[in-house]
C-alpha cells in the first residue's frame, strides 16, 4: 500500500512540474527578421550575441544569432536544454568532453551542423 502511494505521490509531482514547466513556455509567435534587423551585444565570454526570437534562459522555443572572433577558445561547457547549432560562415571547431582537446575538435564549415545535448561537454575553437 506505501509502494502504491509512493508512485502516486511521485506520479503527481513529475505531471505537476511538466504543467508547471510548460505553462511557463514562451509561446513562438509570428515573425520575420532580416540580417540587418539583428543588434549584436558583446559577451564576456568573447563573442557576441543576437536574440532572434524567443528567450534562452526559459524553456520554450528560441533562436540566437553568435559571432566568433578569430582565436577564440570556447573552454568544456554544457546547457541545460537541446541545442543544434548550425554554422552560417568561416569555420568552427567543434570538440565533446569535459577537458579541451585538440586532438578532438573537428571543424565545422558553413553549411555544417553540430549538436549540443542537454548535459553534453563540448568545447570550440575558431581560427
Amino acid at each position: 500500500m506505501a509502494k502504491a502511494i509512493y508512485r502516486t505521490v511521485v506520479l503527481v509531482s513529475f505531471v505537476l512540474i511538466t504543467t508547471l514547466a510548460l505553462a511557463q513556455a514562451e509561446s513562438l509567435k509570428p515573425a520575420v527578421i532580416l540580417p540587418t534587423e539583428l543588434e549584436f551585444a558583446p559577451n564576456p565570454a568573447g563573442y557576441q550575441i543576437a536574440k532572434v526570437v524567443g528567450d534562452s534562459t526559459k524553456p520554450g522555443p528560441y533562436a540566437i544569432r553568435l559571432r566568433f572572433p578569430a582565436g577564440l577558445r570556447i573552454e568544456p561547457h554544457f546547457h541545460p536544454d537541446n541545442r543544434i547549432v548550425s554554422v552560417i560562415s568561416g569555420t568552427v571547431y567543434v570538440g565533446y568532453g569535459d577537458r579541451f582537446d585538440e586532438t578532438k575538435l573537428k571543424a565545422v564549415p558553413a553549411g555544417g551542423f553540430w549538436t549540443e545535448p542537454a548535459g553534453q561537454p563540448h568545447f570550440a575553437l575558431t581560427k
